[in-house]
């Protein structure tokens, strides 16, 4: 069994819609995950796009969206979950200080967009402190780029300017 991250709304490796970028609705899409690890006390969803400000000459990793504590019952986000979380999940701090999703929007080129779902050995910090469990920190900014055990990935892309659907 792999932990396995989809949506139905793209394909891995495909070009997210506009409506969930800021050049539509801003919406977050539908995802849904299977096959949540043995012994999982709570989930991390992270969108981040690697690949900021410029493709030709990434500077950091921008992170888009995050949940945090989803109980590892939860197997799926649906259209604009955003909104309503599941029972006991809180938003992390996004790079524009929200708590909220925000979508694909690059001033140039083509980017990456990627949507983690990393597994908890416990509850993140109950009071949002650290909401998105050290994500951000010195000694995992690392870990953001490759694929852990613990970690199921799915990624699209988008581009600026917007190509036709």
């Amino acid at each position: 069994m792999t932990f396995k991250l989809v949506s139905p709304a793209f394909a891995h490796n495909g070009s997210i819609p506009s409506q969930y970028t800021c050049d539509g609705d801003d919406i977050s899409p539908p995802l849904a995950w299977s096959d949540t690890p043995y012994g999982t006390k709570s989930l991390v969803l992270i969108m981040d796009d690697p690949d900021s400000p410029d493709p030709a000459k990434p500077e950091r990793v921008y992170v888009h969206w995050i949940i945090y504590n989803i109980s590892p019952i939860t197997r799926k986000l649906p259209l604009n979950g955003a909104t309503v979380l599941p029972v006991h999940a809180l938003h992390g701090t996004n790079d524009w200080g929200k708590q909220a999703y925000g979508g694909p929007c690059p001033r140039i080129g083509r980017h990456r967009y990627f949507f983690k779902l990393r597994k908890q050995l416990a509850p993140a910090f109950a009071n949002g402190a650290a909401a998105w469990c050290g994500y951000n920190s010195p000694t995992s900014r690392p870990m953001r780029n490759g694929i852990k055990k613990r970690e199921a990935s799915y990624f699209v892309f988008f581009a600026f300017p917007f190509p036709s659907e």
